[in-house]
């Protein structure tokens, strides 16, 4: 879902996202991808099987799928997915859409690279269960790509839960994949300008690593 959520039921949090997206009007988070996709170009790679989590309304899957990747992705709010879709269809390219929360999603399936961007919904709790889903879904020598915010975001009010929980750091990334190569771990802030739903000054950080072959 390229983006952030809160910690109701899975069935009240597909209700808050759904409404939230029918009552934009058009694309919340806009049709651009994230910018730590655009600064990271160099690990999407043509013919990769790739999987965009929590994926939205397709900003960063087609962004993949526009270069050349085999990609897969799902979201639980269908006016979202349908969103996908209808981007995916006016820039030329397909993208394997779903509607799917994430226990409903077979983590089974392995991809060369695994991208999840602002799905900070997950509580403490949660999260452990969450990155365990991601560490699955990388095939042996793939790569996940890691972008949320930090505590500090909160304060900002530009993006995100409102809750610092929520929030990744980067001793809490290195707990969770530091037995990976890790390529980058990199906390910062920027101006954000990604539709209505990331605009502003905001506290970024971003996590790419290698899964041991």
């Amino acid at each position: 879902m390229g983006r952030d959520r809160g910690t109701p039921d899975a069935g009240g949090l597909t209700r808050m996202w759904e409404d939230r997206y029918r009552s934009a009007g058009d694309y919340l988070f806009g049709i651009t991808p994230a910018g730590f996709l655009t600064d990271n170009p160099g690990w999407m790679q043509p013919a990769q099987r790739a999987l965009c989590v929590a994926d939205g309304e397709g900003r960063n899957s087609v962004h993949l799928a526009e270069r050349g990747l085999e990609v897969s992705a799902f979201d639980m709010a269908p006016t979202a997915v349908e969103r996908g879709r209808a981007l995916s269809a006016a820039k030329g390219v397909v993208v394997d859409y779903h509607v799917s929360d994430w226990a409903g999603w077979d983590w089974s399936r392995t991809y060369d690279l695994v991208v999840a961007i602002f799905i900070q919904f997950a509580d403490p709790a949660a999260r452990v269960g969450q990155f365990a889903d991601l560490r699955r879904a990388v095939a042996p020598g793939g790569v996940l790509m890691l972008h949320g915010y930090t505590p500090e975001q909160v304060d900002y009010g530009t993006g995100g839960p409102g809750n610092r929980a929520h929030m990744y750091t980067a001793d809490l990334l290195r707990e969770a994949f530091g037995d990976w190569q890790v390529e980058r771990l990199a906390a910062y802030e920027r101006d954000v300008q990604e539709g209505r739903g990331h605009s502003g000054r905001s506290a970024l950080i971003d996590l790419i690593a290698r899964k041991p072959a």
